[in-house]
């Protein structure tokens, strides 16, 4: 999201201090997003939300490597196989007041949209946009003009809207007898875990935090129950649900831990949490996707007035996360009836050093 969270202080345009935290106040997120939808035919949504048409090659989905909520988005187009239909485009772990930067592109500039930041498409077609500029977005290619930022609901019309594109095998990710299941199981991993750590990290008093942090390990103590029995958080196969708890687990002791506060153990404290995330990680379209270093660099450079030397820890060392998790045990099959994705797009890996694999080493 615009700094995975919460809409910037409008003050110094070069600058995110102060953007995070009000003092004596709990952190309350901001929810209001662009609620278009891309569906097969263009139709709106059920609650009459804008319709775009489905095409491929239209779209263009904005997701940097170091946001959760952008995170997702990533794994889904990856495990569906979309990334003939839908670009992708990855911006810089660190932004200021304005947006997200393209800053790791030549010249510091989207090679398909022609624009430095992504507060360019939010203002091309909403001028004076008021709300936080956010990721991920999905950009309209030929107008230029952002079409949603609705994160949660993004995800979904991939798996459900885009089914013509998908890849064969893909992964029914949202099955319809299920669907009630991950629903519910979603509220509470987003209000309490995903949403949790940032409540945590944002609280502006210490009556806030403690509360913050009592209700996250209330849910974390439920989730590695649950996980204790089960392979994955629903049914026995990957679904929208694995993909939203994963996100957040996989910086959980990169940053969440430290950083935010949230720590009672560590993530590798936790048998079921740990060899849960570990099992996701290890399987194609997800740990791909998973940048230590930008992560890092994210939190602890943007959080100005949580982190004011903005000084980035080496720490921790997470090759733990390619040792064998044993989760096979429990039965289930990853893909159901269907098949991993391939290899990784050209030009959309993981940068050498930047994962765990060689997490350890130095790449500041």
């Amino acid at each position: 999201m615009n700094s995975t969270d919460g809409t910037f202080a409008r003050t110094d345009a070069h600058t995110t201090r102060g953007a995070y935290v009000t003092g004596g106040a709990e952190f309350n997120r901001d929810t209001n997003y662009i609620e278009d939808r891309i569906t097969r035919d263009g139709r709106p949504g059920d609650s009459g939300e804008p319709g775009w048409p489905v095409e491929a090659g239209r779209y263009r989905l904005i997701a940097a490597r170091a946001c959760p909520w952008a995170n997702r988005t990533v794994i889904v187009r990856r495990l569906l196989g979309l990334e003939e239909a839908i670009s992708l485009g990855q911006p810089g772990p660190t932004h200021d007041v304005r947006s997200w930067t393209f800053d790791l592109d030549p010249g510091g500039v989207d090679p398909v949209l022609g624009i430095e930041r992504i507060q360019s498409a939010y203002l091309r077609r909403f001028p004076g946009y008021p709300r936080g500029i956010t990721v991920p977005a999905i950009v309209d290619v030929p107008s230029g003009e952002v079409v949603t930022n609705n994160f949660p609901q993004i995800t979904l019309d991939f798996a459900t809207e885009w089914t013509q594109f998908h890849r064969p095998g893909a992964p029914d990710l949202y099955p319809v007898h299920l669907r009630q299941e991950i629903d519910a199981v979603n509220k509470r991993v987003f209000t309490e875990v995903n949403n949790g750590v940032y409540r945590c990290g944002f609280a502006g008093s210490q009556e806030a935090y403690n509360s913050a942090y009592t209700r996250l390990w209330t849910a974390l103590d439920w989730l590695e129950e649950r996980l204790a029995v089960q392979r994955y958080l629903v049914g026995d196969t990957i679904t929208e649900a694995d993909v939203r708890l994963f996100t957040t687990l996989a910086r959980f002791d990169a940053v969440y831990h430290g950083h935010f506060k949230c720590n009672r153990q560590k993530l590798s404290e936790l048998p079921a949490l740990w060899g849960y995330a570990r099992d996701l990680f290890q399987t194609p379209g997800f740990g791909d996707t998973i940048d230590f270093v930008q992560i890092k660099q994210h939190y602890y450079i943007v959080h100005e007035d949580i982190n004011p030397t903005r000084i980035v820890p080496q720490g921790p060392d997470l090759a733990g996360w390619l040792e064998p998790h044993g989760r096979e045990s429990l039965g289930g099959r990853p893909f159901g009836d269907g098949t991993p994705p391939g290899p990784v797009r050209a030009g959309e890996g993981v940068s050498p050093g930047h994962g765990a694999d060689t997490a350890s080493e130095s790449a500041f």
